[in-house]
């Protein structure tokens, strides 16, 4: 049976199936590239190193209307801190930024999502 492709947005909270060979599985289907996982629903993410991670390009995060108290950012197969200006416009939202690679936050991320945390994740497309 084919996976469905993602056409950029699904809709509500699902765990992350599989990460990996750049790409993601979650909600039955697939997607190459990175991925936004907001409690509004999975959104596809231009980046693709860990220096693309800025508050620019988690405006999304910043836009989300409903509550988040952590947002997980898989940074790649390296961790790689969050860049101050992020930390800083993280806090004044009331959002504990917390960076891992890519991997841990998934999984993480899955955890967090089975207990109802109020939880995001920004994941970077790993080989």
């Amino acid at each position: 049976m084919l996976t469905p492709k993602y056409d950029g947005f699904v809709p509500g909270k699902h765990p992350i199936d599989a990460y990996g060979a750049m790409g993601f599985r979650f909600a039955n289907m697939s997607h190459q590239g990175s991925i936004l996982c907001l409690p509004s629903g999975i959104y596809r993410w231009d980046a693709q190193t860990a220096a693309d991670i800025k508050t620019s390009t988690l405006a999304a995060v910043f836009a989300e209307t409903a509550p988040i108290d952590l947002l997980l950012v898989g940074t790649g197969l390296e961790l790689v801190p969050l860049p101050e200006a992020l930390r800083w416009r993280l806090r004044d939202k009331g959002i504990s930024g917390d960076p891992m690679p890519t991997g841990a936050a998934a999984r993480t991320y899955n955890i967090l999502l089975n207990e109802n945390r109020r939880v995001a994740a920004a994941l970077i497309a790993v080989p």
